[in-house]
């Protein structure tokens, strides 16, 4: 499918986590402030030498769980697309906690390339609650809204999370691709930052043909290694300035991770 051949295409995502949106309890009260972070971080971004970028409404929290209303959707819309107009590395949307509606509208509105789903399959339990996957829903809005370009990043055993059924993770990965139909896969730690079981990216990859990316914590020490296992890797924390999340990319930190990447890429 030419979805999955765009995931294969790419390597190295880096994450441009939005600062919180007009509506969110942290919201500093300047839309122009949102925007030009999110614009610097993914200049940066780019001219480092990432391949794509995953805009996230990462300052939002707490999370809604499905639905993040309609002022998301209209923000990181406008957002996107002045995004679009300065960078030409394609784009990929995630609204939080699991809008994967939200996430097909956004994209299809503003030529995105593909959206991240934290539950496409199974059921978990969160800080938000108990989230089940809407696979048939997605894959059956995705048609209508005539997004049938944009490809599916599907996490399994999501990072802030818990199955609610015991499953293997082989189990797992092949019901998110094969009866779910996502069009590639990603594997990360228990948070934000938290460095993924290579085993389990191991395990993840035997499982399926789709492309498997690692979601958290891969550094520079574990690059290589990461790279032996995985398809690709989304890079957000070990980019930024001190290592914190919420703080703006660090240029010297993006350009030495995606020089490495690179390098490795091509040995």
């Amino acid at each position: 499918m030419a979805q999955r051949q765009f995931l294969t295409s790419i390597r190295l995502i880096g994450m441009t986590h939005l600062l919180p949106l007009p509506g969110a309890p942290g919201y500093g009260g300047s839309r122009g402030h949102v925007y030009d972070r999110a614009l610097a971080d993914a200049r940066i971004l780019q001219d480092a030498g990432f391949e794509a970028i995953l805009v996230e409404n990462f300052g939002d929290a707490p999370y809604t769980k499905t639905d993040a209303g309609k002022h998301v959707v209209a923000e990181m819309t406008a957002i996107i697309t002045a995004l679009q107009r300065e960078i030409s590395i394609p784009i990929g949307v995630q609204v939080l906690r699991n809008d994967a509606e939200a996430a097909l509208a956004i994209a299809a509105a503003t030529e995105a390339r593909f959206i991240r789903i934290n539950v496409h399959s199974g059921v978990m339990v969160t800080d938000q609650g108990v989230i089940e996957g809407r696979a048939d829903e997605t894959l059956r809005y995705r048609r209508t809204i005539d997004a049938r370009g944009i490809s599916i990043l599907a996490d399994v055993f999501v990072k802030h999370a818990t199955p609610l059924a015991p499953s293997s993770l082989a189990n797992a990965v092949r019901d998110t691709v094969e009866r779910g139909l996502a069009d590639g896969v990603i594997i990360s730690g228990s948070g934000t930052g938290e460095a993924a079981d290579l085993e389990d990216v191991q395990f993840a990859t035997a499982s399926t043909a789709a492309p498997v990316f690692v979601g958290s914590g891969v550094r520079l020490e574990t690059l290589a290694e990461t790279f032996t296992l995985a398809h690709g890797i989304i890079v957000g924390t070990a980019i930024k300035a001190g290592r914190i999340t919420v703080a703006p990319v660090d240029e010297k930190a993006a350009k030495e991770f995606a020089e490495r990447a690179h390098r490795l890429l091509r040995a």
